[in-house]
This record gives structure tokens, C-alpha cells and sequence, in this order.
């Protein structure tokens, strides 16, 4: 047993890590400086400008990986919000992060930051796409799974095509759920959303990414800050009966959610809905490219800035794998981190 304290030249942050079907995620619980601002999205400004390499410190190498995912905890900035979150991973600040919102309620219930019975067993968030319900189911004081409502979900553009260098003409739909989503069908490039496929799905992913985001604007109808491409998800057949689909997320820097994607699945409910291949309050299971699930059901139709749009509930369950204490020596060369692929 090694008794290590510490000296007062390293700094220090700690953090709760966990991960939500398969996917990473690290919440800081101290030692970063409180986001400023009077609105969340003010306050996710403020951390790009002031507060980025507390992300590369905590996402990059030697204490992350390239796919590493985490968030800043925030006052909250509506009236009725327990608390808000700034996500973060290899690439920047995203907007929403559905399996984010798994983890960190489960792990604001499970360490007593939050409790259900003083919020009617309902947790809300205030998150830089909007404010997100989250509804933690418990048992024997554990989170055993966590649903939540997503932010108003629309699907844009539907059967769009795009040229990409060396893959050819790609036919796409695009969608929001937090964040928007160019959707693929992953069988059309001869892919399969499997482990095998991990290095060509990243490849082609960033391709197409990188060709629609040279090729079209992508327009939120009300915030500027949300309208970009955050992703590629491949979309693949399902391996057994009780699976609608799988999905394959490549987003920011090349990163592969383990997870089917939260915001994901939000925007591609919004895409069946646009089909019509999808009624209200049909539960359907999206499994990852490791074969983990989370269900998804449009909770009802509304309008959102002139698009039919959808509220969707998603439903996860998340664990808690660590709680650390990083430390920065101050001689460190490389004390901010580095990210290889």
C-alpha cells in the first residue's frame, strides 16, 4: 500500500468517470474554475475561450484518449434546472450529449448531488441545446437506467446527396437532436456498423463529414452557436429481432461513440417521423457498433422554428467506473496532453 499525499506544486482536479453503454464519460468535480455567464450558452463561450485546456488536459493523452468524453458542471442558468453541463471531448465543446445526460444523472443521484425526492423524481438540465428532463429509475438506491426528454428533434433534410472525393456521390438525411447528424446507410459503402469496420468507419465518416460541411451551410433555426455538422452515423441492419437498427456515430475529431448515440437517436426518431416510418409512443431499441441498446420513442409531434419536429425520450443506463484525482506537474512537457489515433 503506497500513502502518497501530494505536494502543493502539482494541480490537482478531480474527477467521477463512468460510462454509459460502453461510452466514456468523466465529470470534473473540482479544481476548474466555475464557467462564466449569465446563459449557458454564454457560459460554454467562456469556457472555449478561458477554460480549453482543462479540456485537453482531461480529454487528451496521457490522462484521456482520442475518445475520451467529459463535462464542466454549471450553476444553473433557467429557473427550474437543477444544475447545468458544458460537454467536452477531443475536438471541443459540443451542445448536447444524450449519453452525458445518462451518466451525469446517474451520477448526481448515486453521490447525492441531486436528490429525486426533493425534485419529484425528475432532474432537470440545462445544457447549450436547451433544457433536458431526465428521469432516473432507481432501485435499491442505484440508478438502474435513466430516460430522458430530449430537446425539440427535426429532420431538415431528407435522401440529400453529397460528391465525396474517393467514395463517390452519398446519398445522407440530415437530422437534429441536440446536435445534427448526417445519417447513412452504412451496407451503400459496403460497411457494417462492426467492430471489424472500426478503422474504415472513421475514415469514411470523416469524409463525408468534411465533404456536406464543404458543400452546405447547416442552419439552427434559432441559435447560431448549434448550426454545424457534428457527426457522420452509419446505419446498419439489425443482428437479431428485438434491435430496430444500429448505429455507428464518427463525431468530432474522428471519435466513435461506443453508445448508439443519444442525440443520435433523438435526430434519427425526427428522421423516421419525417418517413413516417414511425408512430408516437412506439418504444424501438437502437443497438452500438459493441452491441449495447438504448430505446427511444418519439413522446409526441410539435413544430420547432417551421420544421415538424418530435420530443424524444431515450433510455440508458450508466455506471460509475472511477473516481480520480488527476495531478499537473508544473515542469511537465507535456502537461496539457496530447491525442494520437
Amino acid at each position: 500500500m503506497i500513502d502518497f499525499k501530494p505536494s502543493d506544486i502539482y494541480e490537482k482536479i478531480t474527477t467521477i468517470d463512468s460510462h454509459t453503454a460502453g461510452e466514456p464519460f468523466r465529470v470534473i468535480t473540482s479544481g476548474v474554475p466555475s464557467p462564466e455567464g449569465a446563459t449557458i450558452l454564454e457560459k460554454r463561450k467562456y469556457a472555449e475561450q478561458h477554460l480549453d485546456n482543462f479540456r485537453k488536459i482531461l480529454m487528451f493523452e496521457p490522462r484521456g484518449h482520442a475518445d475520451m468524453y467529459g463535462c464542466f458542471i454549471t450553476e444553473p442558468v433557467t429557473e427550474t434546472a437543477d444544475f447545468g453541463v458544458l460537454f467536452i471531448h477531443n475536438e471541443g465543446f459540443s451542445t448536447m450529449c444524450g449519453h452525458g445526460i445518462i451518466a451525469v444523472t446517474t451520477i448526481a443521484v448515486e453521490t447525492g448531488m441531486v436528490s429525486p425526492d426533493t425534485t419529484g423524481g425528475i432532474i432537470r438540465i440545462d445544457t447549450p441545446a436547451g433544457l433536458v428532463t431526465a428521469m432516473p429509475e432507481i432501485k435499491n438506491k442505484m440508478v438502474k437506467s435513466v430516460s430522458f426528454e430530449n430537446v425539440a428533434s427535426f429532420a431538415p433534410d431528407l435522401n440529400a446527396q453529397v460528391r465525396v472525393p474517393e467514395l463517390g456521390t452519398i446519398t445522407y438525411d440530415l437530422g437534429f437532436g441536440g446536435a445534427f447528424y448526417a445519417f447513412v446507410n452504412a451496407e451503400d459503402l459496403g460497411l457494417s456498423c462492426s467492430p471489424e469496420y472500426f478503422s474504415r468507419l472513421i475514415d469514411c465518416g470523416r469524409r463525408i463529414k468534411n465533404a456536406i460541411m464543404n458543400s452546405r451551410k447547416i442552419i439552427h433555426p434559432f441559435e447560431p452557436d448549434l448550426g454545424f455538422l457534428y457527426g457522420t452515423i452509419f446505419v446498419d441492419r439489425p443482428e437479431n429481432s428485438n434491435v430496430h437498427s444500429r448505429h455507428c456515430c464518427i463525431f468530432a475529431d474522428g471519435e466513435v461513440d461506443r453508445s448508439p448515440t443519444g442525440t443520435g437517436v433523438s435526430a434519427r426518431l425526427a428522421v423516421l417521423n419525417a418517413k413516417n416510418q414511425l408512430e408516437p409512443e412506439t418504444c424501438i431499441n437502437i443497438a452500438s457498433i459493441i452491441g449495447t441498446e438504448f430505446k427511444g420513442k418519439i413522446k409526441k409531434k410539435t413544430r420547432f422554428g417551421g420544421y415538424e419536429a418530435v420530443i424524444p425520450e431515450v433510455t440508458g443506463s450508466a455506471y460509475i467506473t472511477g473516481i480520480h484525482q488527476f495531478l499537473v506537474h508544473p515542469d511537465d512537457p507535456l502537461s496539457k496532453g496530447f491525442i494520437l489515433r
